[in-house]
């Protein structure tokens, strides 16, 4: 399994705990574990071996270029968020298949089904927050593109390289980036969402990309099924979207207890 991460030294020990989490709870036997990065990461060595104890293969990409200069950037949106759009540019050719995610993330079931999902003609594999925010329409609307099914999630994509390679252009995002300036709310899903929509195909929030902070919504849409107990048995990646963060002291939010746990048990490894 190829993973594909872009971060800061500011989650380091987010990504690990994340990794163990993978490995704690997934079929597959290999994993190499692929980290963008500009500038290189102070703690690449505690990564490799972390990844070494967990029997993955860590390949560090450091990005020496300044292709994103011009990009909005905010502290909360940080350069790094755009190299998951260009992956390809950076990663060996030999990767065909690849999956991205956040490190504000928990797996919880194993990632095998996802990562073997046929795609068909589609160039990505998403989830969608829509029939929870209800702001599908009005994103349509925002980023010109009537096509697509929803309005995607970028914190978890599987990514089919080779047809990424054949038509995902930087002059197209760089274009778009131009065009849409300061109405990109949320830049690097704006881009996916605005300009490759409709080459994503929809995967089942609940199972792959499921929001901590709308259980009751789940509950709800659920008629009541999806409590947290179907979730711990059927939830593959429990996403901690927002501001919040389970690794800050005063996050006490439901599956605060479940992250820390993962967090304390890498901690230890």
């Amino acid at each position: 399994m190829n993973l594909l991460f872009a971060i800061d030294d500011n989650v380091t020990q987010q990504l690990m705990t994340t990794l163990y989490s993978i490995k704690q709870n997934s079929s597959i036997e290999k994993y190499s574990v692929y980290v963008i990065q500009n500038p290189k990461l102070k703690k690449n060595d505690e990564i490799k071996s972390f990844c070494q104890k967990l029997g993955m293969h860590y390949h560090p990409v450091v990005i020496d270029d300044h292709e994103f200069d011009d990009a909005p950037t905010t502290d909360r949106y940080p350069k790094t968020i755009y190299y998951r759009l260009l992956a390809y540019k950076y990663l060996p050719k030999n990767v065909k298949r690849i999956l991205y995610l956040d490190v504000d993330i928990l797996v919880i079931n194993d990632l095998k089904h996802l990562y073997t999902l046929d795609l068909k003609n589609y160039w990505y594999a998403a989830a969608s927050h829509t029939s929870l925010d209800m702001t599908d329409d009005f994103n349509k609307l925002r980023l010109g593109n009537y096509e697509a099914e929803g309005y995607f999630n970028s914190g978890i994509m599987l990514m089919d390289l080779e047809a990424i390679r054949e038509n995902v252009k930087a002059d197209d995002i760089f274009g778009y980036i131009k065009k849409m300036g300061a109405t990109l709310l949320l830049p690097d899903q704006d881009i996916l969402n605005g300009l490759y929509g409709q080459n994503i195909m929809k995967i089942p929030d609940e199972l792959y990309n499921y929001d901590a902070r709308m259980n009751p919504f789940y509950y709800a849409k659920s008629n009541g099924e999806w409590d947290i107990d179907w979730v711990i048995d059927h939830t593959v990646i429990l996403h901690f979207c927002g501001r919040d963060k389970p690794w800050r002291p005063d996050y006490k939010e439901r599956f605060s207890g479940l992250y820390k746990h993962y967090q304390r048990k890498a901690k230890l490894l």
